[in-house]
């Protein structure tokens, strides 16, 4: 593939703790960033889409940034970049619009200059830059991901989405920054809280490995962070404990918030009551919100092949509206 040609790549959006599993799980689900990239005489953005309003439109954008990295690690330059994007994924909702811009680039960038770094090294580097592995793991890899990280490298098991399982997200009509999230943890958790989340995150990742569906209620818990974000986001403890109650096996805040990620199974006939549930709570706080369901995604990022059958934006409108 030559410079001139370019590349396009498809990437999911994605859920991260799933409750206990803080910076440690993490989901693949079905709404979409795509992002073209070429070498260019000069580097100009074409961002498409309501998602990319405010985004920078010079070398200070992330994607460029990060494709930037890229080839300095495989020792190649190219400093200038044509980069079009559209999004899907809404912005600082907790549904990683940060990682699948990180792990596009990276991905898109490494499959420019002939793919020289493994898919190991892309994770390393994307978990690097995110500060933990989930969001990133799931977007590069697909489906369930169990990850660690030791600053410098990090391990993961990937496990595929149960047949049964699916999702409602509730997102709220406002942005909550991670930086802030993160700013209301303590610094410190209790013995019996440590405890706590570690069996039920233990048990999570079983039972997803096991398709136990009937686990994921006690599982689904946490004490080490959700509690204290509850207040930046006015309905959740509400909605974290009754949800269960309208058909949901366990509900958690996504990522940091605002949305919230219901996990049904798609036999669940009480989907419709579990919305009204989430979107009446939210109302009565005054809050507006959408409720939908978004599928669990087995693929990661794709390299897409079709740079020169369609305009980036023709691709865009069949890919959309598919």
């Amino acid at each position: 593939m030559s410079l001139s040609q370019g590349v396009r790549v498809k990437v999911p959006a994605s859920t991260a703790n799933l409750g206990p599993g803080f910076d440690t799980l993490g989901m693949a689900l079905s709404l979409y960033s795509w992002i073209e990239m070429k070498a260019s005489e000069k580097t100009v953005f074409h961002l498409h889409g309501n998602e990319m309003g405010g985004l920078p439109t010079d070398k200070s954008n992330l994607i460029y940034k990060v494709a930037q990295m890229v080839f300095e690690e495989a020792g190649q330059a190219v400093p200038d970049l044509e980069i079009s994007m559209y999004s899907e994924i809404p912005l600082t909702r907790g549904l990683g619009s940060s990682a699948s811009a990180i792990v596009g680039a990276l991905a898109a960038a490494n499959a420019l200059i002939e793919s020289p770094l493994p898919d190991s090294k892309l994770f390393d580097m994307a978990t690097n830059l995110e500060k933990h592995p989930d969001n990133v793991g799931a977007s590069l890899f697909g489906g369930i991901i169990a990850a660690v990280w030791d600053g410098s490298h990090a391990d993961y098991m990937r496990i595929e989405p149960p047949a049964d399982l699916g999702t409602l997200v509730v997102i709220p009509d406002f942005e909550l920054a991670t930086s802030k999230a993160r700013e209301a943890l303590p610094a410190q958790v209790s013995l019996a809280d440590a405890v706590y989340n570690i069996s039920r995150s233990s048990l999570m990742a079983a039972a997803l490995s096991a398709g136990r569906l009937d686990l994921i209620r006690a599982a689904m818990k946490d004490r080490i962070h959700q509690p204290y974000r509850a207040p930046l986001v006015p309905g959740m403890s509400r909605i974290l404990a009754e949800a269960p109650d309208h058909g949901a096996l366990g509900i958690a805040l996504s990522g940091a918030g605002p949305t919230m990620i219901a996990l049904v199974d798609r036999n669940e006939p009480r989907a419709e009551e579990l919305s009204t549930f989430l979107t009446e709570t939210m109302k009565a706080e005054g809050i507006r919100s959408s409720c939908y369901p978004l599928n669990p995604v087995a693929e990661g990022v794709q390299l897409l092949d079709d740079i020169n059958n369609r305009s980036f934006l023709d691709m865009i409108r069949g890919e959309v509206t598919a």
